[in-house]
């Protein structure tokens, strides 16, 4: 599997937020595009001490990017699927072509190695049942070394964040 970058371990070893940092990180957690003048306001900080605290935050990786979330209903992705990927072999090479595989495919959203009968866990999103068929039969199951593919069809969101608890 890919190593860790070196930002990434950086923010593991050498960043310990305080509670203003973890202040911080709650407010842009919840809205991003909060102002730096408003977050002064509600943790009793001046803007230039937020201001470097973010940047520090940024800097050592804990901050790693701002997002715009988008309503998939409202771009035609209404159906998404959980798919449970076993490989064939498991090799470190036969893991990472398939990882670089799952990079390429833009129906995949998010990708996460686990344990247990199956190798992978897909998040995919499709515009209809069709869309996923055709994604399934000509995208997925093809690639080199897929072994069993297990569809799961999400019927509802019951919780859907994004936002760590501090």
């Amino acid at each position: 599997m890919p190593k860790a970058t070196q930002k990434e371990n950086l923010a593991t070893t050498t960043f310990v937020p305080d509670a203003k940092d973890l202040a911080i990180l709650k407010m842009l957690q919840e809205n991003a595009r909060v102002t730096v003048k408003e977050i002064s306001a509600a943790i009793h900080l001046s803007t230039t001490p937020v201001h470097e605290r973010i940047k520090r935050m940024e800097d050592a990786g804990v901050i790693k990017q701002y997002v715009t979330i988008v309503d998939r209903n409202a771009v035609n992705k209404g159906l998404m699927i959980i798919c449970y990927v076993s490989l064939k072999e498991h090799s470190k090479n036969a893991g990472n072509k398939f990882i670089k595989t799952i990079h390429e495919l833009n129906e995949v959203v998010e990708c996460f190695s686990i344990s247990g009968e199956f190798d992978f866990l897909l998040k995919v999103m499709c515009a209809d049942m069709n869309a996923y068929y055709n994604f399934h039969v000509n995208k997925l199951s093809p690639i080199e070394n897929m072994g069993h593919v297990q569809s799961v069809f999400v019927m509802g969101e019951v919780k859907n964040t994004q936002q760590l608890v501090f």
